[in-house]
C-alpha cells in the first residue's frame, strides 16, 4: 500500500525538508517495510524507478530523515545499520543467526518499563525513551505478534 503523497509532503514541509521525488521514494520505501532495511536494500528497491540515483544519495537522505526524527537507526548484532520508520513505541526481536529483525509491540511491557524506571533514579541521567532489542532465534514459521 502506497503511503499518501500529500501526507509525506506535509511531513517534509513541517520539518523544512526539500520535497523531491527521490526523497519521497526513499521515505515511502521505508514506510512500506517492516523488516528494518539497510540503505543498500532501499537503494536496490528504488533504483529501477530512479536509475540515476546513487547509494550516497540514499545514505544522505536516510541520515537527514534521522536528524529530523522521521525515522530511527537500529543497529544489529552484526553492526549493520538498519532504518525504522514506525513512530508507535515498540521494541525489536533480533536473530543474530539470520540477521532478521522484527517489531515487537507490547503495551504492558512499555508500561512496566516506564514504572520500573520511574522508581529507579539513575543519577545524572534523564530517560527520554526506552527501547529493547531482544536477541534470540526465530522459529522457521514467521513470528505472529
Amino acid at each position: 500500500m502506497k503511503n499518501d503523497l500529500q501526507q509525506i509532503s506535509e511531513k517534509f514541509r513541517q520539518n523544512k525538508l526539500k520535497i523531491t521525488p527521490q526523497r519521497i521514494a526513499i521515505y515511502n520505501a521505508l514506510l512500506e517495510r517492516t523488516d528494518h532495511p539497510t540503505a543498500e536494500v532501499i537503494y536496490q528497491e528504488i533504483q529501477p524507478q530512479f536509475p540515476g540515483i546513487s547509494l550516497s544519495t540514499v545514505y544522505n537522505t536516510l541520515e537527514m530523515l534521522c536528524e529530523k526524527g522521521l525515522i530511527q537507526k537500529v543497529k544489529t548484532g552484526r553492526d549493520n545499520m538498519r532504518y525504522d520508520a514506525i513512530e508507535k513505541p515498540h521494541h525489536h526481536l533480533y536473530s543474530a543467526q539470520t540477521d532478521r529483525m522484527e517489531d515487537y509491540f507490547d503495551e504492558e511491557l512499555d508500561q512496566w518499563l516506564k514504572e520500573y524506571f520511574s522508581r529507579k533514579h539513575i543519577k545524572g541521567f534523564k530517560i527520554q525513551d526506552i527501547k529493547l532489542q531482544i536477541t534470540g532465534i526465530f522459529e522457521e514459521n514467521n513470528v505472529k505478534l
